[in-house]
């Protein structure tokens, strides 16, 4: 138990080293959340240009023409 505590005190550097991970941590979670909108955000504005430009109704999202 104490090898276990003494791994968390990391040497007595303990603060530098999980805040930089907790840092690290919520950064990468924002930047995955940003990342995420921005997808859906440009996915929405390619639909409304898409539905827009005349004859490409017709056509699925994967370019290839829906036949029917």
């Amino acid at each position: 138990m104490d090898s276990l505590a003494s791994y968390f005190s990391m040497g007595g550097y303990a603060g530098y080293v999980w805040s930089a991970y907790a840092i690290t941590a919520v950064v990468m979670v924002a930047l995955a959340l940003l990342t995420w909108r921005g997808l859906k955000g440009r996915e929405q504005e390619l639909k409304e240009l898409q539905d827009i430009i005349p004859g490409r109704r017709g056509r699925s999202h994967d370019g290839v023409a829906e036949k029917g």
